[in-house]
């Protein structure tokens, strides 16, 4: 008989070809919360760095529905590219989510790439917050644990196989649309494909419904964010170069003129050094920090520091680093390696005994994301191929790099049991519970409107900020987003007058105001005072998004997701459970608007509309286009022009709907950790029989809100 040898190159690659399906191995993490593993992940992924603990009891009181496929039929297998996970995809299923996309909103049938970005361009992926986590319609989120650069197509891949059938034939017409046209709803999976990866792990969250997909994600990264209550006022950011009496200056006129404003945002020139950064105060623009902050915080104001990560070798952080940093140098500054907890720890302990005890109550954490890869001659961020003392490499730190410089100044206030609210220009998964506000130098209002409703699939907040305008009516329309989302934020960081001072940039800068200046003033002030009066019910919002994982600000399908018209409606979003927001743009003078089902209200008119249907409707420029949902109790405070530890709340309960309703206000001391601890009042509202009556639950011993008022809308 004749012997047959085998060469040990022939054995490995047979053995190669055998194991391409990696076995797979599922850990039950909590309730409705399944993780597959396989291979041999990599060391450094986002969940990796969440330090938060789920929080398990709320995510046991939730209904776990079940997947409308079986957990192993999703398929993980390996090769020389690296890893390739198949997730069965219905054909009716609508996807939302990877992180904050601006040029998408329903995923379906698009080829995404979520890459940290500064350019967030388009509908390929590139984005602020690149998240490898989507959820589906049907009830379920997938996410794919990796900080690579990785690839998902939705829908969009048919791979050969026995049930391949003949292409349809093109009718009528050979034009390129018509030759490269898909419609990408019928193919069964959506394909993941993470070149370098040798393991992986799918993280699997399970419905019943869309809203608790997403109550399970915040949760189980423990909980989401609840800023300082100030934190929900009004932000302002100065002159880029505005000296300590010109902030001075800044804070007088608001309260002068009776404009709430809690934040005054200061801009690069505080420091010696700001590209890179020394973080040393500029002696020759703030000769007495201690004074200043004393002086603003004096008037009502909190003080936030505009800063980056890349260490100046002017600053005293500079040499404690340099053997923590990575191998690359960004404006000549050191890229600290945030992975390490000690390079964390000596850029948290500096700005602790720096910033925070001298009463700086929070940072905008600029340039963590990339520079724009879609032009080559954007290069000022660190190469990919950068290495770090961790072993982490350059690709996976960019994607990262935003989430750990959030956990490292988060962490000073967490330790000093000081709530705060940041301003940060990137982040990733499990990022639920820093609060900190996204922001771009993109300034598309349209855009602007839709990544409020995509922050809500991913576990983020949105700010999305007003600079200049083109005119009188772009400022207003843009001022009402503002008023509407997670952060009112205005940047004027090239204008020395507030832009509704003047908005043509030269004249602003040149001193030159407006006719109709105080005319604007005052509109603005109105503005203002409607998000002064809303913060009650938003910061009860926020508390249902750390306790139950909700997002404050939400697409209208995560309510709604059985219902068809809400499916690609990307400009109008719930806040909390009974407003309806529905901007509108400089281009419109009206709008269409879709209602879901139920009975709702126009808040500027009272009138009621039937759901289920669309309407046109009309906004001024100082209403706000929102409707109140029947049956809702909406909290409204007297404005305050600022929120002090003192304040408190004089309320007006707006009762929409003739019939028993039930409401509630979250109550704590709204800036300290303590409500962790238990030490907060849930103020139960209920309305029956033309009555209203408020009821106190817990042991917080002082009292934030006086109920003045009840009125009915009927």
């Amino acid at each position: 008989m004749k012997k047959h040898t085998i060469s040990a190159f022939a054995l490995f690659l047979i053995l190669q070809t055998l194991f391409i399906k990696t076995i797979a191995q599922v850990t039950n993490l909590a309730a409705g919360i399944q993780k597959i593993s396989a291979g041999y992940p990599d060391k450094f992924t986002p969940y990796t760095f969440c330090e938060e603990l789920p929080m398990k009891t709320a995510l046991a009181g939730l209904s776990v529905g079940k997947l409308p496929f079986k957990l192993a039929d999703i398929k993980i297998s390996t090769n020389e590219r690296g890893v390739v996970v198949e997730i069965p995809l219905d054909n009716s299923e609508q996807l939302y989510g990877f992180g904050l996309q601006l040029g998408s909103f329903n995923q379906r049938g698009l080829k995404i790439k979520p890459i940290v970005n500064d350019n967030p361009l388009n509908d390929v992926g590139y984005t602020h917050g690149p998240t490898t986590f989507y959820v589906s319609n049907k009830g379920y989120g997938i996410l794919i644990n990796t900080a690579r650069y990785t690839t998902f197509y939705c829908g969009t891949t048919a791979k050969l196989n026995d049930r391949n059938s003949a292409p349809t034939e093109i009718k009528g017409g050979t034009s390129v649309d018509e030759l490269y046209k898909t419609s990408n709803k019928e193919l069964g999976n959506v394909t993941v494909d993470i070149p370098g990866a040798k393991g992986i792990e799918v993280f699997v969250f399970e419905g019943p419904d869309l809203k608790n997909v997403i109550q399970r994600y915040n949760l189980f990264s423990g909980g989401g964010a609840l800023p300082a209550i100030w934190g929900l006022g009004i932000k302002y950011r100065v002159k880029a170069d505005f000296n300590q009496q010109q902030v001075i200056k800044m804070a007088e006129y608001f309260r002068n003129n009776h404009i709430p404003c809690d934040v005054l945002g200061i801009e690069p020139k505080w420091q010696t050094a700001a590209y890179s950064c020394s973080y040393v105060w500029a002696k020759d623009f703030f000769p007495d920090p201690d004074a200043f902050i004393a002086s603003v915080k004096d008037k009502g104001f909190q003080v936030n520091l505009w800063e980056h990560a890349f260490v100046s070798p002017k600053s005293p952080l500079y040499e404690p680093l340099k053997t923590k940093s990575g191998n690359y140098l960004v404006w000549g500054g050191l890229v600290p390696d945030f992975v390490d907890s000690s390079a964390r720890g000596i850029f948290a302990n500096y700005h602790d005994q720096t910033f925070v005890k001298q009463g700086i109550s929070g940072f905008k954490m600029d340039e963590c994301d990339n520079s724009n890869i879609a032009f080559g001659s954007n290069s000022w961020s660190f190469p990919e191929l950068s290495e770090f003392p961790s072993g982490i490499d350059g690709e996976q730190m960019h994607q990262l790099f935003g989430l750990l410089y959030q956990k490292t100044v988060y962490n000073i206030y967490k330790r000093a049991n000081k709530r705060t609210y940041l301003d940060v220009r990137a982040s990733n998964a499990f990022a639920s519970s820093y609060p900190a506000a996204l922001y771009s130098d993109t300034y598309d209002h349209d855009q602007y409107i839709k990544m409020i409703l995509n922050s809500g699939f991913s576990g983020m907040i949105w700010s999305p900020e007003v600079r200049e305008s083109n005119s009188i009516k772009d400022f207003m329309r843009r001022s009402q987003t503002a008023v509407l989302s997670a952060q009112t934020l205005f940047n004027s960081w090239y204008l020395q007058n507030p832009p509704w001072l003047q908005i043509n940039i030269k004249k602003n800068n040149a001193g030159q105001l407006m006719d109709n200046a105080k005319q604007t003033e005052a509109d603005i002030r109105k503005l203002f005072e409607f998000r002064m009066s809303l913060i009650p019910y938003l910061y009860n919002a926020f508390a249902d998004y750390h306790f139950k994982g909700i997002p404050p600000f939400r697409a209208l399908v995560m309510d709604y997701p059985d219902d068809k018209n809400t499916f690609n409606l990307s400009d109008e979003y719930m806040i909390g459970s009974g407003i309806l927001a529905a901007p509108l743009t400089e281009k419109m003078d009206e709008r269409k608007v879709y209602l879901p089902a139920g009975t709702w209200y126009d808040f500027n008119t009272n009138q009621k509309y039937e759901g289920g249907r669309s309407y046109i409707i009309k906004t001024g420029l100082t209403q706000l286009p929102i409707f109140i949902k029947d049956g809702t109790i909406l909290p409204l405070a007297r404005p305050v022009e600022h929120v002090a530890a003192d304040t408190k709340f004089e309320i007006t309960c707006f009762v929409y709907g003739d019939h028993k309703t039930v409401g509630s206000l979250f109550e704590d001391d709204g800036v300290t950790f303590n409500y962790e601890k238990g030490n907060h009042n849930s103020v139960n509202l209920s309305w029956d029989k033309n009555k209203g009556t408020i009821k106190r639950h817990g042991p917080f011993k002082s009292t934030m809100y006086n109920i003045v008022k009840w009125q009915i809308i009927k």
